[in-house]
């Protein structure tokens, strides 16, 4: 019986990432997996790189000095968690339009954001009277845990984020300008865009979870922690409860008839996302 320990690294960063330092990444990360047993999921593209990496410490060491050099950039909010048991079956890569896929070609995470709120001062800043929270991520995650009054915009993907705010988020703000947002999601990389799409439609006091749920869960300890239920993550674990131990769940998430999540009583995972869902939402298991 294997004693190996994995370190599963999810990271991400917004940042202008020309197309030839992609391609010595790609190039570079594969030739590392022919030698190692490296597995994960990537995303990279012209705005930045998301994804999560699974391997033994010293080879994730080895990828994250090699993702610094060639992309020049230190910080790439990253969280960590151990498993006895490889969670990807080997490493993909994908080069695609957006590191996660809004459709709002005119937002620039890496220039306009919202305020970085970290884990420690997140709970003053949403039991604030004054304060509207928000989760971006999808209903089907929402399902199986979150922080408290907070809106849930029952989107299927990302990509309906901004018609839901065009259409819903007037009524919750009302007339008071002076309101806090604060968004928040799994791994910190769709709220901080998020924050990027309100602030170009003029939006003010607007903050995100740095590091988001994940982030969360390792810093505060269970007794203060005000997220309620598992935080879904998309690999074999399916959620991580407070501390991020691992939660494989029982059951099913549905959406009305159609399971979009089945467990089976051997804890088989079965991801039933369409094709187009699955390459936003399965290609990086950081968000």
């Amino acid at each position: 019986m294997s004693n190996k320990i994995y370190k599963i690294v999810s990271l991400y960063s917004f940042f202008s990432f020309q197309e030839n330092s992609i391609i010595e990444l790609k190039e570079n990360l594969f030739s590392i997996e022919k030698k190692s047993d490296l597995s994960g999921l990537l995303i990279i593209a012209r705005e930045g790189l998301n994804g999560t990496i699974c391997a033994e410490e010293s080879i994730i060491e080895n990828i994250l000095n090699l993702i610094k050099n060639i992309s020049g950039i230190n910080d790439l909010n990253i969280k960590v968690s151990y498993s006895k048991k490889k969670i990807f079956k080997k490493l993909k890569i994908k080069i695609k339009n957006e590191i996660v896929t809004m459709g709002v070609p005119e937002i620039d995470p890496s220039k306009d954001a919202g305020t970085y709120i970290d884990s420690f001062n997140w709970n003053k800043l949403i039991k604030d009277q004054n304060t509207i929270i928000i989760d971006t991520r999808n209903h089907y995650e929402v399902s199986i845990g979150s922080f408290n009054k907070s809106i849930n915009p029952n989107t299927r993907n990302f990509s309906e984020f901004p018609e839901w705010v065009d259409d819903n988020l007037e009524k919750y703000l009302g007339d008071k300008e002076s309101k806090n947002i604060a968004m928040f999601c799994t791994g910190g990389i769709r709220c901080e865009k998020a924050t990027s799409l309100l602030k170009n439609k003029g939006y003010k006091n607007i903050f995100h979870l740095q590091g988001g749920v994940l982030k969360y869960l390792e810093d505060i300890s269970k007794e203060e922690s005000l997220f309620e239920g598992e935080c879904f993550v998309f690999d074999k674990r399916v959620a991580l409860e407070d501390s991020l131990a691992e939660e494989v769940l029982s059951g099913r998430i549905k959406d009305g008839d159609k399971a979009l999540v089945d467990i089976d009583e051997n804890k088989k995972v079965i991801v039933n996302i369409s094709s187009e869902e699955s390459s936003q939402e399965l290609a990086g298991a950081n968000f």
